[in-house]
């Protein structure tokens, strides 16, 4: 029986929605994400022919030169803008084998079933096809999970999503069944002069509370956080919060890819390897 989904999938297409019009404000976290992606993606030294575009937004990412791309995105807006299709990323419409190069920035964090959304991402790769992801993980936010906290006492709730740390997204790669996997992270501190100011660019980039079970937040919650979000300000009035950046890469298997070394092959031995040499005496 397949396990309860924990994000509200129309809930998610209408925060998207709300998003859309305004979102050129609140941009930069997918912009970080679409640099680190074109830095790892300069360093391969292959052509690509179809690229997908998975959860496009505002369809900034630009593709390698000469490829037909297409773009597809959980809300109707974002994905009727850039003229691509809308759907969740764990029911993808795509055949397998459509794309040499799929590039996903922003969303994978929020899917309900993202073992199975990474699997389907690598059918729809061709062999030796590469994908390159990034989202808002590991540690994220610590700050406005801290002021909650304390503004709701003995008694809070989630109103924030579990974030996939560095460790599981490697191991997420591995059981999606992508190969030469690489998991690494990026942190962007982001200061703010007001509680209310990180709420408008958690709205604004389509991050707000999208799990199935939510709670009203009440006024003097609200008021709480937002002083204990004051009082942890720097002497600048400015108080931090923190977005750790994960970065996945992986490869569609393929014959023509390195494969790891037979086990018992190597010429040497660890442990002969490890032992420190002898000093040579010169009798001379």
């Amino acid at each position: 029986m397949a396990s309860p989904d924990i994000f509200d999938r129309a809930a998610r297409r209408h925060r998207r929605d709300r998003a859309a019009g305004g979102y050129a404000g609140h941009d930069f976290l997918r912009a970080a994400m679409i640099e680190g992606i074109a830095d790892r993606l300069d360093v391969v030294k292959r052509d690509f022919s179809d690229v997908l575009d998975l959860g496009c937004f505002d369809a900034s990412f630009v593709p390698p030169a000469g490829t037909r791309v297409a773009r597809f995105d959980p809300g109707f807006a974002f994905a009727r803008a850039a003229g691509g299709v809308q759907g969740d990323e764990d029911r993808l419409p795509f055949a397998d084998g459509a794309f040499d190069l799929v590039v996903a920035a922003g969303t994978l964090d929020s899917v309900g079933d993202l073992p199975g959304a990474l699997t389907l991402l690598r059918r729809t790769l061709r062999p030796d096809g590469l994908f390159l992801g990034a989202f808002v993980g590991g540690n994220s936010l610590s700050t406005l999970r801290a002021v909650l906290r304390e503004a709701e006492g003995e008694r809070p709730v989630a109103r924030l999503h579990p974030q996939v740390d560095l460790r599981s997204a490697g191991d997420l790669l591995v059981r999606a069944g992508l190969t030469l996997p690489v998991a690494d992270s990026e942190t962007l501190t982001v200061r703010y002069g007001a509680f209310g100011r990180l709420l408008d660019d958690l709205r604004g980039m389509a991050g707000s509370n999208v799990l199935a079970t939510r709670h009203a937040l009440r006024r003097d919650v609200l008021a709480r956080a937002a002083a204990a979000f004051a009082a942890r300000a720097a002497p600048d009035g400015r108080t931090a919060e923190r977005f750790d950046l994960i970065f996945l890469t992986g490869w569609s298997p393929s014959p023509d890819q390195p494969q790891p070394a037979r086990r018992g092959s190597a010429g040497t031995s660890l442990a002969a390897a490890l032992r420190p040499t002898q000093a040579s005496s010169d009798p001379g």
